[in-house]
């Protein structure tokens, strides 16, 4: 190999490190580890959850408890992300597709500044149908 391929080869490696992920990827992943707590650290302090057919409004406690008892019943595997909105600033969403040891699902969660963080105030979780 000359030298001359050298920087480039340095930057393929280094490239990883610059690009950051947003908020969408780094909740996508925690869905993936089936991460309970830390997509909980997401939630807004009432958020819109529909979970299969039941929709209501939870407390983040409640919520993280919702959540918790379909990770326990689902045990992820893999997610891909199917569909992302970022280009409000104020507004983020995504459609993910989890796929679990008692199959898939589709996943929409949309994400509000408040502050200086990104808070999801609604999600959905649904059986995807193929």
């Amino acid at each position: 190999m000359k030298l001359h391929n050298l920087p480039l080869l340095t930057l393929l490696f280094l490239l990883p490190v610059v690009v950051n992920a947003g908020p969408i990827e780094k909740i996508a992943e925690l869905f993936k580890k089936g991460n309970t707590h830390e997509i909980a650290a997401y939630f807004s302090a009432n958020l819109d959850i529909t979970l299969m057919d039941e929709a209501n409004t939870y407390s983040k406690a409640q919520a993280e408890m919702l959540l918790d008892k379909f990770f326990k019943e689902h045990k992820p595997h893999a997610v891909k992300i199917l569909h992302r909105i970022s280009s409000n600033v104020n507004y983020n969403y995504a459609v993910i597709s989890l796929v679990t040891d008692k199959g898939k699902f589709r996943i929409t969660y949309t994400l509000k500044e408040v502050g200086k963080t990104m808070e999801i105030i609604e999600m959905r979780i649904e059986s995807e149908k193929t």
